[in-house]
């Protein structure tokens, strides 16, 4: 792998695993709104593009701006009681920092929620960078995101590696031509994610050392 100057990550399911919040909050707004709830497994199947496409196959679409402020609501708790790194992230990024590689994070979850998350776990330390999706006219899979980033550190897509952990990683990090590696602790089946032909595939976010190194 050529020597890259940047590593891109996402978020949830990446580094951080914040299911148990995001299906705490998913149930509390059905019930609110007197519908079913949903198993874990339907629920973190349906993550990736933003709490709005979260809710919205579940309830009404004249319920779904009342849904999303309930969501939000009780998300802003949630996070900071359900959400924890994956093992070995701290060691990781710090290694990475002190190795002089600028640090970024490229998330579909609102600014607000992502910092949330970053400042509860510690992490705010470590990043140069952070951009979500509510900051661009589309999130992933489109590839902006990617490519604003790398215009903010003023480098080429070849000189920096972006790490996710579905299939709409994949995608924005092939459309944004940029090398991704995909973590397999996200919603994404391993199946589904090869076949969008990643860079590498990795069961644990600690194993990016290697291919790094």
């Amino acid at each position: 792998m050529q020597k890259k100057r940047a590593l891109i990550f996402d978020l949830d399911g990446t580094l951080v695993d914040a299911y148990p919040a995001i299906i705490r909050s998913f149930n509390y707004t059905m019930r609110k709104l007197g519908l079913p709830g949903q198993p874990d497994l339907v629920i973190r199947r349906a993550v990736g593009e933003g709490d709005e496409n979260l809710l919205k196959p579940f309830i009404r679409k004249a319920d779904l701006k009342p849904a999303v402020l309930i969501y939000r609501q009780h998300h802003r708790k949630s996070l900071k009681v359900d959400s924890v790194l994956f093992r070995g992230v701290d060691k990781m990024l710090s290694r990475f920092g002190s190795q002089g590689y600028k640090l970024a994070v490229a998330s579909n979850r609102p600014t607000e929620f992502s910092k949330i998350i970053i400042r509860k776990l510690g992490l705010d330390k470590y990043f140069d960078y952070v951009l979500c999706a509510d900051k661009l006219k589309q999130g992933k899979p489109h590839p902006e995101i990617l490519r604003r980033i790398l215009r903010r550190f003023s480098l080429q897509p070849k000189q920096a590696l972006y790490v996710g952990d579905m299939v709409i990683d994949a995608q924005t990090g092939k459309r944004a031509g940029v090398q991704t590696v995909i973590v397999t602790t996200g919603s994404s089946s391993k199946s589904q994610i090869k076949r969008e032909k990643p860079y590498q595939v990795i069961s644990r976010i600690c194993e990016l050392s290697r291919i790094i190194s």
